[in-house]
């Protein structure tokens, strides 16, 4: 694992910088990131507008009428020494997923591109517990890593017009979720009938960056009684603490 001495700080524009802490990507970086934008959030430092963590920095946007970046970088430093901030405990959301089929188009492009069969390729991508590395691409998309090496494929030639929301995705060793319609190049190969972006709910993204993900396998009749929970308003997720 290699952490910088120091933070590394790479301007962004006129109105934000990138602040790197190690040259690869690991849970424990990711940890790192996400305890120095919460140190930094409770620092309620004027003039910092947003904190957008991701996989190994954190983007920092600050308005340069209130701050100047020499001492955005001092307080930054202040508080990249310390070791914890009061993290919340991790999330385990567990997300029924119908594989294959219409839901997962491309489930069988992956089982052969590994050489494996359909069903092996729903269960291994089934049997991790994927960590929420970052938000990004689009609201409410979760950036997901743990995600095995035996089912990594690569993405799609030619992007889809139009990706259903809720669709499960692999592009090369990453997976992730759509929560919403969108264009979309990566390998679908299951649908979720719940919906992680909901803008009449609060809040309306039920993920957040350092969550975890279990995908539960459901059959057709069990995503079609979930469908109509969603519908009806009445569908609840499984939310559990990650243990270990």
């Amino acid at each position: 694992m290699a952490i910088y001495a120091q933070p590394r700080f790479l301007p962004a524009g006129d109105r934000a910088v990138t602040v790197e802490l190690a040259d690869e990507i690991s849970p424990e970086i990711n940890r790192r990131i996400r305890t120095l934008s919460v140190a930094l959030d409770r620092l309620r430092l004027p003039g910092v507008v947003d904190l957008v963590p991701t996989y190994r920095s954190l983007l920092v946007y600050y308005d340069p009428l209130l701050l100047d970046v020499p001492e955005l970088q001092e307080h930054i430093l202040d508080l990249s020494s310390v070791e914890e901030a009061a993290l919340p405990r991790p999330r385990m959301l567990h997300i029924p997923t119908h594989y294959g089929g219409e839901h997962g188009p491309d489930l069988d492009f992956v089982a052969r591109h590994a050489g494996l069969t359909m069903e092996e390729v729903a269960s291994i991508h089934a049997g991790s517990d994927y960590l929420v590395y970052m938000m990004g691409f689009n609201t409410g998309f979760p950036y997901l890593g743990g995600m095995s090496a035996r089912i990594a494929a690569p993405r799609l030639e030619t992007p889809r017009t139009l990706v259903p929301a809720g669709s499960v995705g692999i592009a090369q060793q990453q997976t992730g979720i759509y929560p919403v319609e969108s264009p979309g190049g990566w390998r679908l190969i299951g649908r979720s009938p719940v919906r992680l972006f909901d803008p009449r709910r609060e809040p309306p993204v039920a993920i957040e960056a350092g969550d975890y993900i279990r995908f539960v396998q459901i059959d057709d009749a069990r995503y079609r009684e979930i469908e109509a929970q969603v519908q009806a308003g009445a569908y609840e997720f499984v939310v559990t603490e990650k243990t270990d």
